[in-house]
């Protein structure tokens, strides 16, 4: 293996650690305030976080003006805004566990996406990782009368949209200044966070006291750090195999909200996630560009 890819699949795996972890702050940090609001916040603060990288970036030669970045960055901070608002909504109706699993179903999406695009034949390891992790996610996901909760399918929508942001990152990473783009993609997220806040939520700043780690933690780590990340990472790896990285968050998802919250999962839960990570895994091995 290149050394570049190494280096892109263990900064991938990073950012993996970090979405991960981030399901219990979204978690804790809607215990206050709306989930639009947090989002609005954690992405305002993500923004922010940049600005001291691009302010010493100012010189160099990646950082030359680009006038593409801008609709660039608009066309993927609005997949990214579709997919952290449903993530985060349906968060509100489900565990942290349980959105951390179905949101990596994105893993299994990327290649659909990517034969549809490409007119290329879907190969019989993608059909097995599809059904694999269908059936995992019902297993996960069905209540006792056999239904998907509400919170769910949301999570399920938002699975849909990251496979898309994935693959536009995935085709805008070499093309752009790694920090300029994830400045100008959170900057939408967050004022697109910012429209539907004001409509439907309400603004308490003792409420926002109240969650300053959860947002320092979805802000700086989550979005101002591992974002800039994928993009980077991103620039030696394709999306189907930057995908199945990613799909790990769902693991340390679960871990966090073991041990945070103590969120337990049933024994057919569990074996729901096996099948889950199992058509995750098929599904990009066997995948052939």
């Amino acid at each position: 293996m290149k050394s570049g890819i190494f280096k892109s699949d263990f900064i991938l795996l990073f950012v993996a650690v970090i979405w991960g972890f981030a399901f219990v702050a979204q978690r804790l940090g809607m215990e206050h305030v709306g989930p639009f609001t947090f989002n609005w916040l954690r992405f305002l603060l993500g923004c922010l976080s940049l600005l001291p990288i691009i302010f010493f970036q100012r010189n160099s030669a990646s950082a030359k003006p680009n006038p593409g970045i801008v609709k660039a960055g608009i066309i993927s901070g609005f997949f990214l805004f579709l997919g952290i608002s449903f993530q985060q909504v349906g968060m509100v109706y489900t565990t942290a566990g349980k959105a951390g699993f179905i949101t990596g179903l994105y893993v299994v999406i990327v290649p659909f996406l990517n034969l549809f695009f490409k007119q290329d034949r879907t190969s019989v390891g993608t059909w097995i990782g599809a059904i694999l992790a269908s059936i995992g996610m019902f297993l996960l996901s069905a209540t006792k009368t056999m239904g998907m909760e509400f919170g769910d399918v949301l999570v399920l929508f938002s699975a849909i949209c990251f496979a898309f942001h994935l693959i536009i990152i995935g085709r805008l990473s070499n093309r752009f200044n790694t920090a300029r783009l994830s400045f100008v993609q959170c900057l939408i997220c967050a004022f697109l966070s910012l429209l539907v806040a004001a409509v439907y939520e309400t603004f308490v700043l003792a409420d926002i006291l109240k969650i300053t780690i959860p947002i320092f933690y979805g802000g700086v780590l989550s979005v101002g750090v591992a974002y800039s990340l994928q993009i980077y990472g991103q620039k030696n790896s394709p999306a189907s195999h930057a995908a199945i990285l990613f799909s790990l968050e769902s693991v340390f998802a679960a871990i966090g909200g073991w041990l945070i919250l103590n969120e337990l999962l049933s024994g057919r839960a569990i074996f729901g996630c096996a099948l889950m990570l199992s058509g995750m895994l098929i599904s990009q091995l066997c995948y052939k560009k």
